[in-house]
C-alpha cells in the first residue's frame, strides 16, 4: 500500500511473451500445429481445471492457474442511488496448460450469462469464484475470449488484519479501491500481481457525476441522463492497482512531457493543501524520474477523497489514491512522493508473491527521504540516522522481508524496508546505488520481481557480496549493526 494514515504522523507475474499477448489480443482461430512431444489432437488430450489460486504463500486463494490475461475490457454502469451495478468484462487471455475448466475472482456479484469464444459455457460459484467450463477444452498456448455479464450491489471486502476494501458506496457514488485486492468486487479478474494485464474501462454514471479510473483519458459520451467515462491503461498494470471513483469532483486537467495530467478532489474537500499538493505531482515525478529513470507509465495524476473509510494513500496505477487526511496538516509532498515512487517500484515492477512488499514499500519510504533531500535539504543519512536509533524494539522483532500477513502493511516493511535501502546505498557507494535502482526499474518495466532477483542485481551490478547485508536488515529479529561501505 502506499501509506496508511499512521505512517505519516509516525514521519511522515509473469511477463507474458510477445506470442501470447498477440494471441490474447486478436479472436483466435483453431489450434495452432501441437508440440512434438504433445499428443496430435484435442481429443488424445487430457484436460484438467486451472488451479483455484495462484499459489501465493501469504494469500492461497488470490488468483488463478492456468491462463495468462493479457487484456480486459470492463464496461460497467453504476446507479448511486440504488446502489446497484450492471456490468460486461471481456477478458482476452491464453492458457498456459490444457483446460476443462478454469476460475475468475468475483466477489458477491451475480453473474448473468458467460461465453468463451462466442459459444456459451456453463458457470458456478464457489465461494468467491466463478467457475467457467467452456463447450471445449482451451489448447495450451491458445488465446481464448471469454465474456461475462453481471449485475447486483457490489460489496466491500472484509479482512480481518488488513481491514475493509474493495467497492465502496459513497453519499453520491462510490469508490473501488484496496489492497492487496479489490477488483474483484467489480468486475471478474485473476486477482494476483503475478498476472498483469491491460485495461479498457468504460464507466457510466448518471449525468453530473465524474468516473476517475487509470491511464489516458479516452473521451466521454453522454445520452439519456448517463455519461459514459472512458480510460485506457496500456501497460500492464496488476489487478490491485485498478481503481474506480465515482462522485461529484474538482477536476484539473494539463498536459506534460507530451502526456495527459488529469488530477481530481472530491468537491467537499475545500480548496487548498490537497489540491496544492496534488498540483505538485509532475514536478515530484520529474525529480524520482532522474533517480529512477523514464517514468513508467502514459499518464500522470492523483484523486483526493474524504470518505472516512479510506485512511490511507494507495499507488494506484498512473494516478494514486489519496486519503485527504493526509492534507489537513497543509501541503505535503512527501506522500505525493511516496506514491510516484511506486509507479517505478510496485507498479511497472511487480510481486511475484506478497511476502515481499518490502521490495515496493522500502523503496518508496526510500523515496521520501530522497525527495526531502531534494526539497527540503534534510539529508538522506540524518532521516536514516533518526530512524535507525529511534524505532521501537517492535520494529527490529518484526522482519520486513517475511513479514507474514498480519504485519503485511507494518512500520518494519516501511521504516526498515527503508532503512534496508540506505544501508545498500551505504555498502556499495552511491555510483552503484543508483545504478541498481535504475537497473531494477529498466530490467524488470511492466513486469514482476523477487527478492532474490533485486539481490543478485545489486550484487552484479555493485560486485560486492551482499548476501549478509540483506538477512541482517530483512530477515534478522536484532537491530542489525550500523551499515559500512564494503
Amino acid at each position: 500500500m502506499g501509506l496508511p494514515g499512521r505512517a505519516l504522523r509516525v514521519g511522515s507475474g509473469l511477463l507474458l511473451t510477445g506470442a501470447l499477448l498477440a494471441g490474447c489480443d486478436s479472436s483466435p482461430a483453431g489450434p495452432g500445429p501441437a508440440p512434438a512431444d504433445a499428443p496430435s489432437s484435442p481429443a488424445a488430450r487430457q484436460f484438467k481445471p486451472g488451479a483455484a489460486g495462484a499459489g501465493d504463500p501469504y494469500f492461497p486463494s488470490y488468483g488463478n492457474g492456468g491462463y495468462d490475461v493479457g487484456r480486459y475490457t470492463v464496461k460497467v454502469r453504476y446507479d448511486p442511488a440504488e446502489d446497484r451495478l450492471t456490468g460486461t468484462t471481456t477478458v482476452h487471455a491464453a492458457a498456459t496448460a490444457d483446460l476443462s475448466a478454469f476460475n475468475l475472482d468475483l466477489a458477491g456479484l451475480t453473474v448473468r450469462s458467460v461465453t468463451v469464444d462466442g459459444a456459451p459455457a456453463k458457470h458456478t460459484r464457489k465461494d468467491d469464484e466463478l467457475v467457467v467450463t467452456p463447450a471445449h477444452g482451451l489448447i495450451a498456448g491458445n488465446g481464448f475470449v471469454t465474456e461475462i455479464a453481471y449485475e447486483g450491489e457490489p460489496e466491500p471486502l472484509e479482512n480481518e488484519v488488513l481491514g475493509e476494501g474493495g467497492f465502496l458506496h459513497t453519499q453520491d457514488g462510490a469508490i473501488a479501491l484496496g489492497q492487496p485486492e479489490s477488483a474483484s468486487t467489480w468486475f471478474p479478474v485473476n486477482d494476483h500481481p503475478s498476472d498483469k494485464a491491460t485495461y479498457d474501462f468504460e464507466v457510466t454514471v448518471p449525468d453530473g457525476l465524474t468516473a476517475v479510473s487509470n491511464g489516458v483519458p479516452a473521451g466521454k459520451a453522454t445520452r439519456a441522463g448517463w455519461t459514459t467515462w472512458k480510460w485506457s491503461e496500456r501497460a500492464p498494470m496488476a489487478s490491485y492497482l485498478s481503481f474506480v471513483v465515482i462522485g461529484k469532483l474538482r477536476v484539473t486537467t494539463g498536459e506534460h512531457k507530451g502526456r495527459p495530467v488529469y488530477s481530481a478532489v472530491e468537491s467537499d474537500i475545500p480548496e487548498g493543501a490537497a489540491d496544492a499538493s496534488i498540483a505538485k505531482t509532475v514536478e515530484v515525478a520529474d525529480y524520482l524520474e532522474s533517480v529512477f529513470g523514464p517514468y513508467p507509465f502514459e499518464a500522470y495524476g492523483g484523486v483526493v477523497v474524504s470518505d472516512q473509510r479510506i485512511r490511507y494513500a494507495l499507488e494506484t496505477q498512473s494516478r494514486p489514491v489519496y486519503s485527504v487526511g493526509f492534507f489537513r496538516q497543509g501541503t505535503n509532498t512527501d506522500v505525493v512522493a511516496h506514491e510516484l515512487a511506486h509507479q517505478w517500484y510496485g507498479d511497472s515492477v511487480s510481486l511475484t508473491r506478497w511476502q515481499d512488499i518490502w521490495l515496493n514499500e522500502g523503496l518508496a519510504t526510500y523515496a521520501e527521504w530522497l525527495w526531502a533531500e531534494h526539497s527540503e535539504g534534510r539529508r538522506a543519512e540524518a532521516t536514516f540516522a533518526t530512524r535507525f536509533t529511534g524505532s521501537p524494539a517492535q520494529l527490529w522483532r518484526t522482519p520486513p522481508g517475511k513479514p507474514g500477513v498480519e504485519n503485511l502493511f507494518s512500520a518494519s516493511v516501511y521504516q526498515r524496508g527503508g532503512m534496508t535501502v540506505h544501508a545498500l546505498r551505504v555498502a556499495v557507494g552511491d555510483k552503484a546505488f543508483f545504478e541498481i535502482l535504475k537497473t531494477w526499474a529498466a530490467e524488470k518495466r511492466n513486469g514482476n520481481g523477487s527478492t532474490a532477483e533485486f539481490i543478485a542485481l545489486a550484487e552484479r551490478v555493485s560486485g560486492k557480496k551482499l548476501k549478509p547485508l540483506f538477512d541482517a536488515w530483512l530477515y534478522g529479529t536484532t537491530r542489525p549493526e550500523n551499515p559500512k561501505p564494503l
